[in-house]
């Protein structure tokens, strides 16, 4: 595999380049869904040499795969199933992003697991992570878990619930900024020769003699609608699938059904640890989470409930925030409450579902590709860890009766944009603390964010270095904002505001008290008048009015009425922005 020597930015312009190229000719394949396994599928196949559309209906990383516990991890919940393959395979991937793939994305991340029942907990949580460390497939991490008796343990945690928490045992996994990943991966496909786009929905299939040749898209943006034809189809809209396979009549042989995974934000502070903490609930595992892109915050969760109602906007409730809420405070000796929180996100896990299941927890995690109709393959379920499997299989099976003869998959050669030369330049942050003007602490922060493509946003301030300033009272640069704008695909302000920052999540005001200014940074770069920058503004104060309002909420539902209630910067041509703030 050749060397990425000039990594393409997902620009406004090459945006609209790539809707064209779409338009102008038949693909090899085209992929739906810029989700983690969509956004690897369509780096898979256009590695191969294929030609390759990615069509995204909102912004990269916009579902599940922005909503995750920012974890690459072997899985211990799998390891008490016996699913050995499943962790074999997950260590394997855990090894290749940390080491190879995205060595400035993912960092290795050591975890306790406080021991409440010694003998019990030490036995079972003492064989998983030796399992570990014999299937360890390549490590990407420290080997060798640590058993800990008491004051060992209170050492590395020492906010420790006195007379509950009874020793530890240590092990080390693997973490990662989720959101930035996916729409790395998306770059990197684009840097190939993809052709690239979100705000792009999928409206409807295209068939001809019983066969899905394409499929009809609609730009968000603009209102436009065109055809794309492809020799084959890849569905991979995750939570979204059954409803792609409802345009063909639902055809499939399982159903998807959606899991609700709730994160809670809290400042570092506020949990007296040294380490991240992961610990059994009865109905999954807790994580606390040292926040993969802040030294400020922990992340903390998770749940597991099913989920009925919107699939682009699921909300936490009050329900769910106390669950973790009383889970956390089991290990802790000050507890923490909800005048703690910063930030809450939810996401949905889609599971593969046979029957009539209605327990989430215990459905597979496990992933499936098949072809339910001629010319398309859908794949689906899997965890974020083993995406790149996922992609691989659903072009194995997308081209295994093309014409002619296709490359194998070669991914797991293939460092995303960022990766290359990340560890030489990470050793010379004296000389780039110089030449950005910043501390060493903001160099750490550039590289976990950029890699080595942080030599982009040097370009973009030594162009415009009014842009090296810091923004308000952050820790990003204004360079990083206009960047992802430039650089990065982000089209609204709620693109740069959740996900390629983090700033929706890290303090009370939950982005708001920033949003005018990155909205005016912005506004030049994607052609916003006043009046749409307003309208920007305006949508995402009532998004965050609306899931500050969800979260007081008892049940699902009447979380989700008020969610949905508030305007979508997204939307159809014949449902414009002006008409959704009067709703």
């Amino acid at each position: 595999m050749r060397s990425l020597t000039a990594p393409v930015a997902l620009s406004p312009a090459a945006r609209q380049r790539a809707l064209d190229a779409m338009a102008a000719t038949e693909l090899d394949v085209l992929v739906i869904g810029a989700g983690v396994v969509g956004a690897g599928a369509a780096l898979d196949a256009v590695t191969r040499g294929l030609s390759v559309g990615l069509v995204e209906a909102r912004d990269y990383a916009s579902g599940t795969s922005s909503r995750s516990s920012k974890l690459v991890h072997g899985g211990l919940r799998y390891l008490k199933q016996l699913n050995f393959r499943l962790v074999f395979e997950a260590l394997r991937e855990r090894s290749l992003i940390l080491d190879t793939l995205a060595p400035h994305l993912a960092k290795p991340v050591e975890f306790v697991y406080p021991l409440e029942k010694p003998v019990l907990d030490r036995a079972w949580v003492g064989a998983g992570v030796g399992v570990y460390d014999v299937l360890g497939a390549g490590r990407g991490v420290p080997a060798h878990h640590r058993h800990l008796g008491r004051a060992a343990t209170t050492r590395r945690f020492p906010g420790a619930k006195r007379g509950t928490v009874r020793g530890g045992v240590s092990f080390y996994e693997g973490q990662l900024d989720d959101a930035r990943h996916t729409m790395m991966l998306a770059r990197t496909a684009a840097s190939y020769g993809a052709h690239v786009a979100s705000s792009a929905r999928v409206v409807d299939f295209l068939r001809a003699d019983g066969r899905v040749v394409g499929a009809l898209v609609q730009d968000l943006e603009s209102g436009r609608s065109f055809e794309v034809r492809a020799r084959r189809v890849v569905n991979a809209a995750g939570a979204w699938t059954d409803e792609l396979q409802e345009m063909l009549g639902g055809a499939s042989r399982f159903r998807i059904k959606a899991s609700k995974g709730v994160h809670i934000v809290v400042p570092r502070d506020r949990i007296d640890s040294e380490t991240g903490l992961i610990t059994e609930t009865e109905k999954s595992l807790l994580f606390v989470i040292p926040c993969p892109w802040s030294d400020e915050h922990w992340v903390i969760g998770t749940t597991d409930t099913g989920w009925e109602h919107d699939l682009a906007h699921p909300a936490a409730t009050r329900a769910d925030i106390d669950y973790i809420l009383a889970q956390v405070n089991r290990l802790l000796e000050t507890p923490i409450g909800h005048e703690d929180i910063v930030g809450v996100y939810a996401g949905l896990r889609p599971l593969l579902a046979a029957g009539d299941s209605e327990q989430t927890a215990k459905l597979s995690r496990e992933h499936a590709v098949v072809r339910p109709v001629p010319g398309l393959v859908l794949v689906a379920g899997g965890k974020y860890t083993t995406y790149r499997v996922m992609a691989k299989d659903a072009i194995d099976l997308a081209v295994a009766d093309l014409p002619g003869r296709t490359a194998k998959s070669c991914t797991d050669r293939v460092p995303l944009v960022g990766a290359e030369h990340y560890r030489e330049l990470s050793r010379s942050r004296a000389r780039l603390a110089e030449v950005f003007g910043v501390d060493p602490a903001t160099v750490d922060h550039l590289l976990g964010r950029y890699g080595s493509a942080v030599t982009e946003l040097r370009a973009l301030i030594e162009a415009t270095p009014e842009l090296a300033a810091p923004l308000g009272n952050s820790r990003y640069l204004e360079a990083e904002i206009v960047y992802a704008v430039t650089h990065e695909g982000a089209l609204h302000l709620d693109d740069v505001l959740a996900r390629r920052t983090h700033l929706s999540v890290e303090s009370t005001a939950r982005g708001v008290d920033i949003a005018s200014e990155v909205a005016e940074l912005i506004a030049p770069y994607l052609g916003w008048d006043p009046a749409r920058t307003g309208r920007e503004i305006s949508i995402y104060h009532r998004r965050v009015e609306a899931e500050l309002a969800a979260n007081r909420q008892s049940t699902d539902a009447e979380a989700d009425a008020i969610r949905v209630s508030a305007p979508d910067s997204r939307t159809s041509f014949g449902f414009p922005l002006e008409d959704q703030l009067t709703v």
